[in-house]
């Protein structure tokens, strides 16, 4: 008995499915045409990438050892100095800050139809499903109510906007750019892989190659940051210092200039005074130029370098959405959904019937007890 109670006939479930051949075939056109609808409307968008490797500070020691326990899943940070190290790249590209900084580019469409700075184009130039339509309406409607609006800080077209305070349409905007920009970092290599979708092939590519260099413009700039303020405070001192000699140089020289048959002792003294005073400020003066030029030497030493392994590219084919895939799968589904459907009453006489034989096995224990 036990063994009949889990045998399924799958003779009598293909029988039932091909009893209900009528209901498939209203249900599967059904969803065929439903998901076209759906599906077809929906803007196509376009992907462009951009591999970075970043250079290796020297002075991590303990690179090798991260760099073997990466192999594993395992972070055990870096002994660098540096704050900023590449894992945390992806958050520098999701900041607000970072994000608005790219508002002012200016983008052109692969059709010529639009050239416009990238703020401009997202609120005006976005295509979108005019299906979805009356759900933005709805949720625009329902979001009036809780929400209470206000006046937008910017002004004009590709302003940058306010990171500290934003509207609620320029918050959205922020968002959808976050959503269109991806940064990757593989945990053993350190390579960066930033990936942009956009519904335009060219501004895909174009924004890729922005957000590559503004991120090497803002490592760059955090790295030699020190470096860079150690040059300027040198470069400050030397100038003085060369002020100050060229105006001991001159006083000296105005001196001897007028005394020149003099022959007294307490000329001699002062001429000698003012020799020796300017002797020291030219000390002071070769020393600060030494100084800034290994200032200078220094802030080129930190300036990191980035190896570009593959440059974005103008997409030809679109990433998506992957309409035929879309389609079948919601095909799959109402097969599925269906074929549970017609299945049901066959299914419920099995469990009833389990259920049954269990209570005849249980009689026939008793009995036999």
């Amino acid at each position: 008995m036990e063994k009949n109670k889990d045998i399924i006939d799958i003779t009598e479930i293909f029988r039932q499915l091909k009893a209900h051949t009528r209901t498939f075939l209203i249900v599967l056109p059904i969803v065929f045409v439903l998901s076209c609808i759906w599906i077809f409307p929906q803007p196509r968008y376009y992907k462009s990438e951009v591999t970075l490797a970043p250079e290796m500070n020297g002075e991590d020691i303990g690179g090798g050892l991260a760099s073997v326990a990466s192999q594993f899943g395992v972070n055990i940070g870096s002994s660098s100095s540096d704050a900023i190290y590449p894992l945390l790249y992806p958050d520098v590209v999701s900041s607000n800050e970072f994000v608005i900084g790219l508002m002012d580019i200016r983008v052109k469409t692969i059709d010529g139809s639009v050239s416009t700075d990238y703020y401009t184009y997202l609120k005006k130039y976005q295509k979108k499903n005019w299906l979805k339509a009356p759900f933005y309406k709805l949720a625009k409607a329902i979001g009036s109510i809780f929400v209470t609006p206000q006046k937008s800080d910017t002004i004009g077209t590709g302003k940058k906007l306010n990171a500290f305070r934003m509207t609620k349409k320029d918050y959205d905007l922020v968002q959808l750019v976050k959503e269109k920009i991806t940064c990757n970092v593989d945990k053993k290599t350190d390579v960066i892989t930033i990936s942009v979708v956009d519904q335009d092939p060219l501004i895909a590519a174009s924004l890729a190659n922005s957000v590559s260099r503004r991120l090497q413009d803002f490592i760059t700039h955090y790295r030699t940051n020190k470096a860079r303020i150690d040059v300027e405070h040198y470069l400050k001192l030397t100038e003085q210092s060369k002020k100050a000699y060229d105006y001991s140089v001159r006083v000296y020289s105005e001196y001897c200039d007028a005394n020149q048959n003099v022959l007294l002792q307490s000329f001699i003294s002062k001429r000698d005074e003012l020799e020796n005073e300017m002797q020291l400020k030219f000390n002071t003066y070769s020393a600060m130029r030494t100084q800034l030029e290994a200032m200078r030497a220094k802030l080129q030493e930190k300036t990191p370098a980035f190896t570009t392994l593959q440059s974005a590219m103008v997409p030809i084919k679109p990433a998506g959405p992957k309409r035929m895939i879309f389609v079948l799968a919601m095909l799959v589904l109402a097969t599925i959904v269906t074929a549970s459907y017609c299945l049901k009453s066959t299914l419920l006489n099995i469990l009833k019937k389990n259920k049954q034989e269990d209570k005849v096995v249980y009689k026939i224990v008793e009995c036999e007890e």
